[in-house]
């Protein structure tokens, strides 16, 4: 049996490191009855496209960001909400643990099956000038996931939200779409906005 997994980030990224290494289990463990085929670097488009794929067949499984999943399955909008752990290990216990569970269990009405919660490390804000402060985000063109919640944050904090994939922050900040984007480390290097945002 050959299952098929895309992500849309490169093979560095923690994420797709860990998809290999569920591939190498899955062999393992099924004495290769079972083959997982880990399509990476958007081989199926931005995430919202790979999970289109999946509803239609096309894919068998799909890593993607809790907020692209929070339209059908709502409880995947508390995992995203600013402020809710107080520690890495805090967040840890809660996501491995039955709050996690229920979360996952809760896409089943939506149509998957949520097997985990991938980590890769806290989001920062980065941009073209310097943001120390809060007051440094005012009025900025902020990119945030197409998610009402990254909406509702960016604009609390005085930004002006600008959705859109990850993959379209470097075209965006070229054409002056955004002067800012919001991700975790991996992402930041991966798609390299570390050459556009300092």
């Amino acid at each position: 049996m050959e299952l098929r997994v895309a992500d849309i980030h490169n093979d560095d990224h923690p994420a797709v490191r860990a998809l290999r290494s569920m591939a190498e289990r899955l062999r393992e463990r099924s004495n290769g009855r079972i083959v997982l085929k880990v399509m990476s670097g958007g081989a199926f488009g931005a995430e919202k496209e790979a999970l289109a794929q999946l509803k239609r067949g096309g894919l068998d499984m799909t890593r993607v960001m809790v907020s692209q999943l929070n339209q059908d399955c709502p409880a995947t909008v508390v995992p995203g909400m600013p402020f809710l752990f107080r520690s890495i290990e805090h967040m840890q216990r809660a996501m491995d643990g039955k709050p996690g569970q229920d979360i996952l269990a809760s896409c089943a009405p939506g149509g998957y099956v949520g097997l985990a919660f991938y980590d890769s490390g806290a989001r920062s804000i980065y941009a073209t000038r310097p943001v120390r402060s809060l007051a440094d985000v005012r009025g900025m063109k902020l990119r945030v996931p197409q998610s009402d919640l990254w909406i509702a944050i960016a604009k609390a904090m005085g930004a002006q939200p600008t959705p859109m994939s990850i993959d379209e922050i470097v075209t965006g900040a070229r054409m002056g779409l955004v002067d800012a984007a919001e991700n975790n480390l991996p992402s930041y290097q991966g798609f390299k906005h570390n050459e556009l945002f300092q």
